[in-house]
């Protein structure tokens, strides 16, 4: 009875994932429009910033729909790096590069890493780690996120976000958060500190202004062939 049961739940499972994944096809692609991610807000409190372009080959390899990257500089001379990589719901809403390859594929050693807990009133959690390149170390924080839910720190938690986003409201879309800072020696644990709360106000201003996805028309005359068998 007990393998009877079992075998039915996996049938059950298996319609469950065919016909959802059938209403995701039905649904067709939705277009990005990301003006709302680009105007987040250049100051942070103390904090201003300036863009720093995304080189070209750069942008060919992460291909994402939209790539925000910012230099935060405070008055007592901390600097903190920004990169979102926005992924919309057509283009699989997931990064194809990440920090565990991008770091090592450009000569930086990761030393350390963990998990840590950002900000308990939105939930926010971000991987943590140290790296270092030739006598210099960062502190880098990064995370995944979507238009309704943050802190996501591995590729199983956004694999689930994704389809229950196309299940619920029709969207699979999250973005690739990084922050990172220069780590001198003694001073691991403010600069932790530091980049702590710029993590938790950067992820609520990414929150507000969070892309636009809208359904794409259908072709003109689509329906006419439709309808003519």
């Amino acid at each position: 009875m007990r393998s009877s049961l079992q075998t039915g739940l996996l049938f059950g499972a298996l319609a469950l994932v065919g016909a959802s994944a059938w209403a995701l096809k039905l649904a067709g692609n939705l277009e990005v429009d990301a003006r709302e991610l680009a105007q987040l807000a250049p100051a942070l409190g103390a904090w201003s910033s300036e863009d720093v372009p995304v080189e070209d080959d750069v942008a060919r390899m992460l291909r994402a729909d939209f790539n925000l990257q910012r230099a935060y500089r405070h008055p007592l001379g901390d600097v903190v790096f920004l990169y979102v990589g926005y992924y919309g719901t057509a283009r699989g809403g997931r990064p194809e590069h990440t920090p565990w390859v991008c770091y090592p594929s450009t000569g930086w050693e990761i030393l350390a890493s963990r998990v840590v807990a950002v900000d308990a009133a939105s939930g926010l959690a971000a991987n943590e780690l140290v790296v270092e390149s030739e006598g210099e170390r960062r502190l880098v924080l990064f995370w995944y996120r979507s238009g309704t839910r943050t802190g996501i720190t591995s590729g199983l938690g956004l694999s689930l976000a994704h389809l229950r986003g196309r299940l619920l409201d029709g969207r699979g879309d999250t973005a690739l958060v990084r922050l990172s800072t220069e780590l001198r020696s003694g001073d691991e644990t403010r600069a932790r500190s530091a980049l702590m709360g710029f993590a938790a106000e950067i992820d609520r201003q990414i929150a507000g202004h969070w892309p636009r996805e809208t359904r794409r028309q259908a072709a003109a005359g689509s329906g006419a062939r439709s309808g003519a068998g």
